[in-house]
C-alpha cells in the first residue's frame, strides 16, 4: 500500500483528502503542523508528502528543507500562495510538484500518480549510459545525441541543459537551479538565456518544436523532461 502524509491545517480538507485518497487504497497519515509533520515522516516513511506552506508553526519550505535532510520521498506542495517567486522557492528547497489551490481532486490525484509512478521507476543512476525516447536517443558516456540515424550536433551549453534534464526525468528543474548550473548566474533577468537554448534543443530534438513532448516549460518556474 502507498502511505501519503497530508500535512495541512485546515481540518476540513484534511477530511476530504483522507476520504478520497482511502477510499482509492492510499494509507493516509495526517499532520495539522510542520514539527509533527517531521516527526511523523521519520517514524512512518510515507511513499509520498501532501504538504501546505501555510503551517501555525514553520513555513512549508522549512518543512521542505528538513525532509530533504534526509530523504528523496516526493514532495507535492499545496498552497494558496500564486506568487511564482514563491512556488520557486518551494522546488529549490526541494518539492517535486506544486498545485495550486483551490484544486480539483481529479488533478491533484492524477499529479499523486505520476509522483508515485515516478519514484516506481527505476532512477537513472551512474553506469546508465543510454536514455532513448521514441523519436532520439541520448549517450550520456558519450556525449552523443542521436535523431533518425543519425548524431545531432549540440554546443556544449545545449548539452549540459539537456544533460541536466534528463537525469532527472519527469523532476521539474527551476529556471534558477539551470542558470546557476549552467552558465553560474541566479539573477531571475537571465532567463532569455533559457528560452533560446530551450528553443534551440526543440529545434533538434522535437518533432514539433511548438508542441513539445519531451522538454516541457512550467511558465515561469523552469523546465521538465518527460521520456
Amino acid at each position: 500500500m502507498t502511505r501519503v502524509l497530508v500535512v495541512e491545517d485546515d481540518p476540513q480538507l484534511v477530511r476530504a483528502l483522507v476520504i478520497n485518497l482511502q477510499a482509492r487504497h492510499y494509507g493516509v497519515d495526517a499532520a495539522p503542523d510542520g514539527a509533527t509533520a517531521l516527526r511523523l515522516a521519520a517514524a512512518r516513511q510515507p511513499d509520498v508528502v501532501m504538504l501546505d506552506l501555510g503551517l501555525p508553526d514553520m513555513d512549508g519550505v522549512e518543512v521542505i528543507k528538513g525532509l530533504r535532510g534526509w530523504t528523496r520521498v516526493p514532495i507535492l506542495v499545496l498552497s494558496a500562495r500564486q506568487a511564482s517567486d514563491e512556488k520557486v522557492a518551494a522546488l529549490d528547497a526541494g518539492a517535486d510538484d506544486y498545485v495550486t489551490k483551490p484544486f480539483s481532486m481529479d488533478e491533484l490525484l492524477a499529479r499523486l500518480r505520476a509522483a508515485v509512478r515516478r519514484t516506481a521507476e527505476t532512477p537513472l543512476v551512474t553506469g546508465t549510459t543510454l536514455v532513448e525516447t521514441a523519436d532520439f536517443s541520448v549517450d550520456l558516456l558519450a556525449r552523443k545525441v542521436h535523431r533518425g540515424g543519425r548524431d545531432v550536433r549540440l554546443t556544449p551549453t545545449e548539452w549540459h541543459l539537456l544533460e541536466i534534464l534528463i537525469t532527472h526525468p519527469g523532476r521539474l528543474i527551476t529556471q534558477k537551479h539551470l542558470l546557476q548550473e549552467v552558465w553560474g548566474v541566479t539573477q531571475g533577468n537571465k532567463t532569455n538565456y533559457l528560452r533560446v537554448y530551450m528553443a534551440q534543443l526543440r529545434r533538434k530534438l522535437e518533432t514539433d518544436p511548438s508542441h513539445p513532448r519531451y522538454l516541457i516549460t512550467e511558465p515561469g518556474m523552469g523546465y521538465r523532461f518527460e521520456g
